[in-house]
């Protein structure tokens, strides 16, 4: 019954099936973004192989910024986290 797969009949009934679903006015503007999708594609692929591997022949290091120093005032623990502070528009007036 699959013995060969995929044949030509298939691929007109497949085509057929699209046309119908998305109508023959719409499919060259499928077609184009479909295009400028694989054009960004391949060129944000090749710009990724070419940012590896400098003319030099060795891998750039990445200059990410040190993460800043945590101080001991900075950390809230569990009991200031849970327990509600009162403000000035949080009071009753009696």
């Amino acid at each position: 019954m699959l013995r060969n797969g995929l044949e030509p009949w298939h691929l007109i009934v497949v085509a057929i099936v699209v046309i119908v679903l998305f109508g023959s006015k719409k499919l060259p503007e499928a077609a184009r973004g479909l295009g400028k999708s694989m054009r960004i594609l391949k060129s944000e692929a090749k710009a990724m192989k070419t940012d590896d591997v400098p003319a030099g022949g060795a891998p750039t290091t990445s200059t990410v910024p040190a993460p800043e120093a945590i101080t001991p005032s900075d950390v809230v623990t569990a009991n200031e986290a849970t327990t509600p502070q009162p403000t000035a528009a949080t009071s009753t007036v009696k």
